[in-house]
């Protein structure tokens, strides 16, 4: 049992919850998640199951999409609408707040930034999450960090009475926190600023309308998208016995990591070149196990 499960995540649950929902549904304990998403979020969840659970790093760094509302006007100790208020600005303040304002203030959060994570986040330091420290009663102060945000587009303002809440969509790298852009957006304008809602629309190439609600989702077969995370070699039988030995094949011919597949289009491993004596050779560097069980057609 080796696949994918795309999975809309609802509110109101882990990740974790997720996850331990599939073990049970799929009758395995080999099941993992490609990027934590926080209770109140919803969207995009790519479960790795059995040998799938050994390729979700190279999900997790991925590019990420959200589609998220920003409150300006005041903040809290999570930086998002679960936390407790910590600051409110004043009335007369956020009611001068003009949309070019928010749109300047906003726009110098695209490119390649500096970025403070929440300190109630799934970040571990020695160990332990960020966001147990912080229940536990201790401060966390988590270094910044280097992100890339490829586009922030805001799609609506709405001016309330003493808020003001901002709808916007976020291209961005992997380790890029949108409470963050909200509390930072909020610091900027003065006003404060929390997170209201977030949806995760993609994680690459996985986009939400490929996801089903957890018990709805369908285990997806490596080798059905295998193509869409590295570049395919097919690799011949003679090709095949020598990786599940543990042994090199000729080089690729590409660089970079590439995904191997027999001739019936079963995943075998994955390859990277590498030098060996004075010549170049595809060594594997993940190997199916269940291929080396089945042996050698």
């Amino acid at each position: 049992m080796d696949g994918f499960l795309l999975v809309d995540k609802a509110g109101d649950m882990t990740s974790h919850d997720v996850v331990a929902i599939a073990r049970k549904n799929l009758n395995t304990k080999k099941v993992g998640h490609a990027g934590t998403l926080d209770p109140m979020a919803t969207g995009v969840l790519v479960l790795g199951v059995g040998i799938a659970t050994r390729l979700l790093p190279y999900i997790t760094d991925g590019t990420k999409a959200y589609d998220a509302t920003i409150s300006l006007g005041s903040s809290t100790h999570t930086d998002d609408k679960e936390g407790e208020v910590t600051y409110k600005s004043s009335l007369e303040l956020v009611q001068s707040i003009t949309d070019q304002q928010i749109l300047d203030a906003i726009s110098k959060f695209e490119g390649k930034i500096k970025q403070k994570p929440s300190s109630v986040s799934a970040i571990k330091i020695d160990g332990k999450t960020a966001h147990a420290r912080v229940r536990a009663g201790e401060v966390v102060d988590i270094p910044e960090r280097d992100v890339e945000i490829e586009q922030i587009k805001v799609n609506k303002i709405n001016h309330l009475n003493d808020s003001i809440e901002v709808e916007i969509s976020v291209t961005c790298s992997a380790g890029t926190y949108i409470r963050a852009i909200a509390r930072d957006l909020g610091a900027s304008l003065k006003t404060g600023g929390h997170l209201t809602f977030l949806r995760r629309t993609l994680v690459s190439p996985f986009h939400l309308d490929q996801c089903k609600l957890i018990n709805e989702a369908k285990l997806i077969p490596i080798s059905n998208v295998i193509d869409k995370i590295f570049t395919v070699r097919v690799i011949q039988a003679s090709e095949r016995q020598e990786i599940l030995y543990g042994r090199t094949i000729d080089q690729n011919s590409v660089s970079g990591i590439v995904a191997a597949l027999d001739v019936d289009n079963n995943f075998v491993a994955l390859l990277e070149n590498k030098l060996q004596g004075s010549a170049m050779f595809a060594a594997p560097i993940l190997v199916n196990a269940t291929s080396q069980q089945s042996g050698v057609k």
